[in-house]
Parts: C-alpha cells; structure tokens; sequence
C-alpha cells in the first residue's frame, strides 16, 4: 500500500494539560514529521495527545491537573477528546477519530510502551497479540450453528437411506396384495354367482331377503368399523411407548447432567466484577504512571518551569542557579541536590513499573476470559437441564392424553364387538333348513367382502407410502449439495483464523527479511516466525494449539549458519525486531485502511543511519508518520521532512 501523500490535508493538534503539557498548539503536513529534541521534551505527550484525539484510553493527564482536552483538525474534520479525573480514574468524553482503537493500540502507535512493540523481547504470546482484534467467538458462533445444520442435514440423509432401504419391502408387499386382491374377488364373484343360483331355488319371502341382506351389510360396516379401532388402537400404543422412552432417555440425561449451585454462578460474577476492578485500578495507576513519568522527565530537563516556583516563595531564579548544569538538580519534591543519572534511574524503575502493570492487565484479562467461558458453561448446562424439564412436562400431558385415548378407543372396540355378536345372533335366528345353505354363502359373500375391503385398505397404505419414500429420494441429491456447501462453509470458516494466523506470519517474515536486509547486521542472517502446535496448560488442563514460534539465525565468522535465541540479540536488534512486529500486525490487519497513522518513539537504541532508513520504509504506509528523535538522530533524516522543535 503506498502512501499517497499530496493528497492528504494538513493536521493542526491543540492540546492541554496532557503528560507533561500544559498547553500547545502544533500544525504537521502528511508523510514524515520529526519531533526534535532531548528527552523530557513533551515528545512523547505529544504522541499521547495525538492517540487521544485518534481514540486510545493510553493517554495521561498532566500530573498536577484533573482536566485535559486535546483537539486534531484534519482538512474540514475536527475530532476531540476530554479527560477528567474521576473516582481515582481517568474518564473520558469527546468525539475521537476511532470509535475502537484496539487496532491502533497494538499495531500503529509504536511509543515505548506499546505491547506489540515489547512482546518479543518479554517472550510475550505473539499469536495471542495478533488475534486479541480477531472476534473469534463470533467466527465460532457461526461454526455452532452451521454444524447443528449439518448434523440435522445429515439426519435427514440417514432418514432418506432408511426408507429407501424399507421401498423393496413395500414393493414386495404391494405385489403380493395385489395378487391377494385378485384372488379375493375372483372368490368373492364365484360366490356371488352360486348365491345367484341358490337364491333362485330357495323360495323365501322378500321381507325375510331384504333383513338378511341388511344384517350382511351392517355386519360388515361393524367389522371395517372394529379394524379401524384396532388399528387406531395399535398406533396410540406405539405413540405412547415412544414417549415413555423418551422420558426415560430425558429423565437419564438430566439426572446425569451437574446442577450448578446458584451460588457458584454468583461467585463467578462476583470473581470477574473482583477481578475487572482490579484491572481498573491498574489502568488507572498505569495512566497515572504515564502522567508521573512524563512531568519528571519535563522537570529533569526545564529546571526553571512553573512547578518549580509553586515549591519556594523566593522564586525559580535562586533555584535555578544551584542547579549543576549536567551532574545534578535540585529535586522539585524535596528541594535537595541529586544526581540526574539516580533521577533518571527512577524513572526508568517508574518505567518497568509500568510494563509490570500493564503485564499484570494481560493476566488479569486471561483469568476473566476463563472464568467467563467457565460462566458460560454453567449457563449452557443449566439452559440444558431447563429445556429438559420443560419437555418432560409436555411429555407428562403428552402421555396423559395418549392413555386416555387408549382407554377411549378400548372402550370404542369392546362396543364394536358386542354389536357385532348382536348382528350375528339376529342372522342366527334367521336360519331354517331350507335357506341353511343361502344364509352360509351370504357369510361366505359378506367375510369375502370384508376381506377385499381390508385388503384394498391395506394396498392404499402401501402405495401411499411407497409414493411418499419416492418423493424423499428425489431430495436425496439436493440434500447431499446443501450438506456439501455447510460442510465446505464449516472448513472455511474453521481455518479462516488459520488463514489469518498464517498472513501474519507472512507479513512479519516478508517485512523482518526486507528490513534485516536494508538494515544490514553483520551477523543477523534472518528472523522469523513458525506456527506450531504445541502443548498448553490452560488452567487445571493441558491442551494443544498453535503458538508462534520465534527463530533467529545468525552468520558466524566462518559464515556458517547457527540458530540462537532473541536473548541473545543486541539492544538495537530486538527494538527493531519489536517495530517490524507490530508493523507485521499493521499490514496483517489492514490497520491504515482505518488508521493513516503511524507513531514512533524512543528509538535511542538503534543507530541513526539505520533509523533513517527504518523510518523511510515505514513511510511507504501511511499517510502520516510522526516519528520523535534526538537531535543527532534526526541529522540523518533528509531535511525535507517536517521538522518539529518546540511543543
């Protein structure tokens, strides 16, 4: 992504009362603009006031006020920030240029401070850095989702290959009953002819006929009626006994399943409102940090400032010129004579105090996002046990009203059968030798009918089902591509951290040879990063996942390779492997699609030529690039770039 520079406004940033200024007003133009100065030169509060405006919460008031306010004015846009005091915390107001400045945090404010910048010498997690702007739960919400869907798609393939196996059969039995069917009327018509032929003989009246042949036909409503009810009856049974075993299968999962205690849910939220206190506290302490390490570092260079005329009414004059111009100055705290090297030791204590707490914060952050999955555990787990409950109460209603159905249709079925045996009695009754053998075939016929009917019945069934099986299979092929397409969504966005993941490494070994390469170490071959699986404690367990692994190579005199470690490397060679790290995150993420700048500070440990070149190389992505330098660094810079000397 190269800069294009000209096309971009001018930037004017008013600040008050942040770190160690009091107040100022600075214009900068886009590309390279170098602060000038020595140390304890409001450089570094002048980055700060510039992150503020930008978003970031890493932004400290000046130690002796309680307000600050900062103000960034680019072209026709103005973006503002306000700090105050509040509740032994900073709070803060405005309208910033980012809404979210997690980005910029990590990978585009470089100052000293910055985790990115220091993780690789502090043996930080260089994965962890990289993917904390990742939202990967929601990347893993949408996995959940998509592997319900393909576990029910693959429910109904197993389904479809069930009845496709059970079509044989039905085929099977609709050949068979329709051989049945002829067979059954081909009897009942030869029947019905040697009927024809008795009655023709039989000399009965019409009234006795006409009853006859209504007994027949009722009698054999009353039998499709009572196989009716039997069949109702045998899938009520079936409907019944499924849900018993379902309950059963409920009742067993539930009672498996550990009831969280109330309590212990409370002691979790409590644990983690504890513990995000405490986090608080800390980045309150760190701010405050910041805001001390700033106004003595302003104090160690401006001994003639207002603070130091608020501490004696004889004035700053008489003060003033007690002070040995390089070994010692007169504390502002104490009044007494002090080297500037054990002042300058104690910030640099003030300094590591800094990087300790805010070491502390990342900890703190761990140990609530455990407690937090942890919470969400308990919760499924509870969501679980409640749908259980709810469904074993429609399943006891459920059970409830398929026994009094039962019971229902028993009844149905005992008064079918005793109407049936009154229907054959009166038939009974009708016999007399002569019409013995009519009334026998008018059973015969009227059983015949019956059959056929059932018979007929229990085709229509088959046919129904067999058409229903037909219908499934025609979906199979459809199902199996929507199976595939969640399948192949699944592995894609199960490997798009890995993708990411991979990217980032990329772009650090891509930038790491380039600016080794331009940077030119005598022995420093190469730099990298590997991702490899590695065992993990996670709390009480041990887990695998991926890690980024650093590598350094070195040259020995002979110019035989060798791998070492990055404890090994110079001042100089692990500040520069830090900035190429978070620049890696800066490209990985795509930061100055978001961010057009990019802020450095405390590069002493490098030397100015390679400073000069680190810096030119940066300029290539972004549009605004303010670097702070010592006057004898800045020197190698070329002298069209903005130069900045009083803030």
């Amino acid at each position: 992504m190269k800069s294009q520079h000209k096309n971009k406004p001018k930037g004017v940033l008013h600040v008050e009362r942040i770190g160690g200024i009091r107040e100022t007003t600075v214009e900068f133009s886009p590309g390279i603009t170098v602060l000038v100065g020595r140390n304890a030169t409001n450089r570094t509060s002048f980055l700060q006031a510039i992150m503020g405006a930008l978003g970031s919460e890493n932004v400290a008031i000046k130690g002796d006020a309680d307000e600050a306010s900062v103000s960034l004015e680019l072209g026709n846009e103005t973006y503002t920030r306000q700090l105050s005091r509040r509740s032994g915390g900073i709070v803060t107001d405005g309208d910033p240029y980012l809404d979210d400045p997690t980005l910029a945090d990590l990978f585009a404010f470089l100052l000293e401070s910055n985790e990115a910048r220091r993780a690789v010498a502090a043996h930080d997690d260089l994965r962890e850095l990289i993917m904390r702007p990742i939202d990967t739960a929601t990347i893993q919400s949408e996995i959940d989702q998509l592997v319900e869907e393909r576990e029910s798609l693959r429910d109904e393939l197993d389904e479809i290959n069930e009845v496709k196996n059970d079509l044989p059969e039905l085929e099977e039995t609709r050949t068979r009953l329709t051989q049945e069917i002829e067979n059954k009327r081909a009897e009942l018509e030869a029947r019905e002819a040697e009927l024809e032929a008795a009655d023709a003989d039989v000399e009965e009246t019409r009234e006795e006929k006409s009853e006859l042949e209504d007994n027949f036909e009722e009698l054999r409503a009353k039998r499709s009626r009572l196989d009716g009810i039997r069949n109702d009856l045998d899938i009520e049974r079936e409907s019944l006994e499924a849900l018993i075993q379902e309950k059963r299968e409920l009742e067993t999962e539930r009672d498996e399943l550990s009831e969280t205690p109330v309590g212990e849910i409370e002691e979790i939220n409590s644990k983690v409102e504890r513990l995000r206190e405490q986090k608080q506290a800390i980045e309150t302490e760190i701010n405050e940090l910041q805001g001390v390490i700033g106004f003595n570092e302003e104090m160690i260079e401006d001994g003639d400032s207002t603070p130091l005329e608020s501490l004696s009414d004889e004035g700053s004059k008489e003060v003033t010129e007690q002070l040995l111009p390089d070994d010692s100055v007169t504390c502002w705290t104490c009044g007494s004579d002090v080297e500037r090297e054990q002042i300058e030791l104690t910030i640099d204590q003030l300094r590591e105090l800094s990087r300790t707490k805010l070491s502390t914060v990342n900890e703190l952050d761990d140990e609530i996002s455990e407690l937090q999955a942890e919470k969400r555990d308990y919760d499924e787990s509870q969501r679980k046990h409640e749908r259980i409950e709810r469904r074993l109460i429609e399943l006891d209603t459920e059970i409830e009203r398929s026994e009094d159905a039962i019971e229902n249709l028993q009844d149905k079925r005992e008064a079918a059968t005793e109407a049936i045996e009154r229907i054959e009695a009166d038939v009974e009754k009708l016999e007399d030798a002569e019409n013995s053998r009519v009334l026998d075939l008018h059973k015969e016929a009227n059983q015949l009918e019956y059959e056929l009917g059932k018979l007929e019945n229990d085709l229509e069934r088959v046919e129904a089902g067999i058409g229903e099986i037909e219908d499934r299979i025609t979906t199979e092929d459809q199902v199996q591509t929507q199976l595939s397409e969640v399948e192949n969504e699944i592995e894609n966005l199960r490997t798009k951290i890995g993708r990411i993941e991979t990217n980032a490494v990329e772009e650090f070994n891509g930038h790491m040879d380039t600016v080794l390469d331009m940077l030119d170490y005598a022995n420093l071959e190469r730099i990298w990063i590997e991702r490899v699986q590695r065992e993990v404690r996670e709390g009480r367990e041990k887990v695998s996942k991926k890690i980024f692994e650093l590598h350094v190579i070195r040259t020995s005199e002979s110019g035989t390779a060798y791998e070492d470690t990055i404890d090994h490397l110079s001042e100089s060679e692990r500040e520069v492997t830090g900035l190429v790290f978070a620049l890696a995150g800066y490209l990985a993420h795509e930061v100055y699609d978001n961010v057009p700048f990019i802020l450095l500070d405390s590069l002493e440990a490098i030397d100015s030529e390679r400073i000069a070149r680190l810096v030119n190389y940066l300029n290539e992505y972004t549009d605004y690039l303010l670097v702070a330098l010592l006057p004898e660094d800045a020197a190698a810079l070329s002298d069209d770039y903005q130069r900045v000397t009083e803030i």
